[in-house]
């Protein structure tokens, strides 16, 4: 008697696709010149988290990119390589990377501060250590304390 087993399951376990991983960096916009360089990219990525099963929170505001992204490790993984080798020179300063149980993002979530006083005051107020709005001076927990606020309306329940 001839048995067969297949092993996709433990296979696909094996690349981690069954964890999910929530990862937030920084990173400053020196390579998108024009808006619409801007909105090409973010339409791009869009689609590719899309396809590739990868939720997104994204703000954006003089400059700099504070994003969180979630999905399967593998994607994840991906995700950042393609970000490296096609926008290297915003390069991504990676601040948290942790295992979820599930995605906190429904969908590609933007949100472009301004520099309307209420945007700014909500961004100095929420998010500066100073005078000025810089990502760079801030600890990886009130980055994603102000993700979560920023986004709180638009979270998966």
């Amino acid at each position: 008697m001839h048995t067969t087993t297949s092993h996709a399951s433990e296979n696909r376990k094996r690349n981690g696709e069954h964890i999910l991983i929530n990862m937030t960096y920084i990173a400053r916009n020196v390579d998108l010149d024009s808006g619409i360089e801007l909105t090409r990219a973010l339409e791009y990525w869009r689609r590719y988290f899309e396809e590739n099963g990868i939720v997104s929170a994204l703000v954006i505001s003089e400059g700099y990119f504070v994003q969180s992204f979630q999905g399967t490790r593998p994607a994840i993984s991906t995700a950042l390589h393609k970000i490296f080798d096609e926008h290297p020179t915003i390069f991504p300063n990676i601040i948290n990377i942790e295992e979820i149980e599930s995605r906190q993002w429904d969908g590609f979530l933007i949100k472009h501060l301004t520099s309307s006083n209420e945007d700014e005051l909500y961004a100095l107020k929420n998010f500066s250590t100073g005078a000025d709005y810089n990502p760079y001076l801030m600890r990886s927990s009130q980055i994603e304390n102000f993700l979560h606020e920023i986004f709180a309306d638009q979270k998966k329940l």
